[in-house]
C-alpha cells in the first residue's frame, strides 16, 4: 500500500535531498546517478525531477529520498536534509534554502568561501569549483559545462551518505558517454571538495 500524501510519520532514518540547477547541467542525470549509487548500497530510494517547459538555462530541482526501510510517501520534498547546489546565483533564492533543516547541509558548486555567509552560520557548507572541474576532464562544453558527476563527488565527502566507489560503479554503468571522463571528475571533487 502506497500513501498518497505526506501526512504519515516519517522515518527517523529518512534523508531527504534537492538537487537545485540550471537546465543543461546534468539535475536529473546527478539524481538518477545518485539515487542508484545509493540502491547499490542496499537503500530504499525515491528520485524524481522537477521542471518547467523551458529547460535549458531555466531553473531545475529534483527530489530524492532514501532510507533503509521501504518508503511509502509519494509526495514532494519539504523540508530536505541536505541541498546541493550546480548553479550558486540560486543562492541568491532564499527558498533554495529556505526549507533545510536546521544543522542540515549545503554543498555547493563554488569557487566562493562561504565562511562569512549566513549560510555557513545556519548550515554545514561544502563547496568544489565543479566547473573547472568539468572543463578539464571535457565533460560539456567550456562555455556550458557539465558539472553533475563532479558534484556527487563533493556530495560523497562531504556527508558521508554514499560512497565514491558506489558513484563511480553507477556512472560506469548509466552514463551513455564518457564514463573514464566523469569518474575521473568525480574523484577530482571528492578530493578537491573544502569545508
Amino acid at each position: 500500500m502506497f500513501v498518497e500524501s505526506c501526512e504519515i510519520e516519517w522515518s527517523p532514518l529518512m534523508v531527504e535531498i534537492i538537487i537545485h540547477g540550471r537546465g543543461g547541467q546534468g539535475v536529473v542525470i546527478a539524481s538518477e546517478v545518485l539515487a542508484s549509487a545509493l540502491f547499490k548500497e542496499g537503500k530504499h530510494v525515491q528520485a524524481f525531477p522537477s521542471f518547467g517547459a523551458e529547460r535549458r538555462g531555466a531553473a531545475v530541482a529534483a527530489y530524492l529520498r532514501f532510507d533503509d526501510e521501504p518508503i511509502q510517501l509519494r509526495c514532494q520534498i519539504y523540508h530536505p536534509d541536505h541541498v546541493i547546489v550546480l548553479d550558486e546565483t540560486l543562492l541568491a533564492d532564499q527558498a533554495t534554502t529556505r526549507t533545510l533543516k536546521e544543522g542540515g547541509s549545503v554543498v555547493v558548486n563554488s569557487r566562493r568561501n562561504y565562511d562569512d555567509s549566513k549560510l555557513k552560520k545556519k548550515f554545514a557548507v561544502a563547496t568544489v569549483d565543479a566547473i573547472t572541474i568539468a572543463v578539464r576532464h571535457r565533460l560539456g562544453s567550456p562555455s556550458a559545462p557539465i558539472v553533475n558527476t563532479a558534484i556527487l563527488g563533493a556530495f560523497s565527502k562531504a556527508t558521508g551518505l554514499v560512497s565514491l566507489d558506489s558513484i563511480e560503479k553507477t556512472i560506469e554503468e548509466f552514463v551513455p558517454t564518457n564514463q573514464a571522463d566523469n569518474v575521473a571528475a568525480t574523484r577530482a571533487a571528492f578530493n578537491l571538495v573544502k569545508f
